[in-house]
């Protein structure tokens, strides 16, 4: 039996960096529950306090395809490198120098909305086909491939 997935974030600030992932995957930050218009009035509802309310988010897939991405904020800020990471297909199908474009467009918009150029590896055929290493707005390694 196939099992869904979420993937989580440990990060400082889930309010600010739950938007800038929306942004970057074409999702969207999850709806509050029930009748509420905002998360904001959701936590009070339930009896969270102001201080505790930046817990916590999460965004979706519009579709319901992809894997929901869980942020949840903790003390301790990252010091390592990731064991694990996204891939951001930017630019499925393409090669070469057109692949290499799109990576390079889609780096520039990234970077836009807080994100950081780590590094650009270059295409080495047979199996290389070039991508760019990149840190979301708290530091989190992921490529655009």
């Amino acid at each position: 039996m196939a099992r869904e997935i979420q993937v989580t974030f440990d990060c400082a600030d889930p309010g600010a960096l739950a938007p800038f992932w929306a942004e970057a995957l074409g999702y969207r930050v999850q709806e509050p529950p029930g009748n509420f218009d905002s998360w904001d009035e959701a936590l009070a509802a339930m009896g969270v306090p102001p201080e505790r309310r930046n817990d916590a988010s999460a965004v979706v897939d519009p579709d319901g395809a992809g894997p929901r991405l869980f942020f949840q904020q903790v003390p301790e800020g990252k010091e390592t490198k990731n064991r694990v990471h996204l891939d951001v297909r930017a630019a499925p199908g393409l090669e070469g120098e057109q692949r290499m474009a799109a990576l390079e467009a889609e780096c520039d918009r990234l970077v836009a909305l807080g994100a950081s150029r780590v590094r650009r590896f270059e295409p080495d055929p047979p199996l290389g086909a070039g991508f760019i290493v990149m840190t979301d707005p708290e530091g989190n390694e992921f490529c655009l491939d």
